[in-house]
């Protein structure tokens, strides 16, 4: 690629955007608190405007964005791309906005979409994190995590990604630490803390009850007869629903380590219930947002 890149990731509750150079490397980065629920329907070319101030001399070729921003409570719905799909079949279906002087060309990434037993599984931005973590690791095969609120599974061959499968375990754990009658049993705090025995514990126990609708309920138990002291009851619950997804692992992967995608205090977690599974890891950070963004754009011939 002969110029910079504008790469956004424009996500639900919040916007991040990077200049990026000729070879991919972050000139600079900034981030706001402007999801796309935060911005009405005709207001997305004015947010990206003021988050991209100051770059518009930077000569880079446009702005490609990924995440949310193509749902169709976004800026505009960007149809899924069908897998299996790599790099191209994804540039081949970039959903092109206006241009936006004085910026350039604006693109969105389509997400993806598969189906499993009849039923469609879908994801937005996180098929350019998988691509990213692909360009930066050198891989071309292998089995991708990226957790979050909605976990991804992803299954990579021959640099495509094949088919992906989607854990609300995020989402549940949010469920119960506020909105069960656990909330009552657990501390106001202490979610970022994370004590790793108690996490292991509760990653061990959902092995062995075989069901986090069976397993939850000992986290008010344990309270009650004060076998676990409250503090460390947030990092038990967190481990009984990360272990409840990686019960659906069995066997352990072959074909070399679990990539883990994200934040690192939360990878930082599923790198300690995988490992308790005696399955190796390999970590990235978000910068693979970018490096899936830049990668996407080199195939893109008025990108490139």
């Amino acid at each position: 690629m002969g110029a910079p890149l504008i790469a956004v990731d424009w996500g639900t509750s919040s916007l991040r955007a990077a200049l990026l150079d000729a070879a991919g490397r972050v000139l600079e980065e900034r981030s706001a608190p402007q999801g796309i629920l935060a911005v009405p329907p005709d207001g997305f070319p004015a947010v990206l405007a003021a988050a991209c101030r100051g770059w518009e001399g930077a000569g880079a070729r446009g702005v490609l964005m990924s995440g949310m921003v193509g749902s169709r409570q976004g800026w505009q719905e960007a149809a899924y791309c069908p897998c299996p799909a790599g790099f191209g079949d994804v540039a081949a279906r970039l959903l092109r906005l206006p241009d936006l002087p004085p910026l350039g060309r604006v693109a969105i990434v389509p997400g993806l979409r598969c189906e499993h037993d009849g039923l469609p599984d879908v994801m937005r931005g996180e098929e350019t994190q998988a691509f990213g973590a692909l360009e930066l690791l050198g891989l071309q095969d292998g089995l991708l995590l990226l957790p979050g609120t909605h976990s991804k599974w992803v299954q990579v061959r021959g640099g495509r990604i094949e088919s992906f499968s989607t854990f609300m375990t995020g989402e549940v754990y949010g469920l119960l630490r506020r909105q069960s009658i656990l909330a009552r049993t657990l501390p106001e705090s202490h979610d970022d803390e994370l004590d790793r025995d108690a996490f292991l514990r509760g990653v061990g126990q959902a092995r062995e009850a075989g069901s986090l609708l069976r397993s939850a309920f000992g986290v008010r138990t344990l309270a009650l007869f004060e076998s676990l002291p409250a503090a460390f009851l947030p990092s038990y619950l967190s481990g009984l629903v990360i272990g409840d997804e990686l019960r659906l692992l069995q066997p352990a992967p072959a074909g070399g380590p679990v990539v883990l995608i994200g934040a690192p205090a939360l990878t930082l977690r599923y790198e300690l219930a995988l490992q308790s599974r005696g399955i190796a890891c390999r970590r990235v950070g978000p910068e693979a947002t970018w490096r899936g963004l830049w990668a996407i754009a080199r195939t893109v011939e008025d990108f490139a």
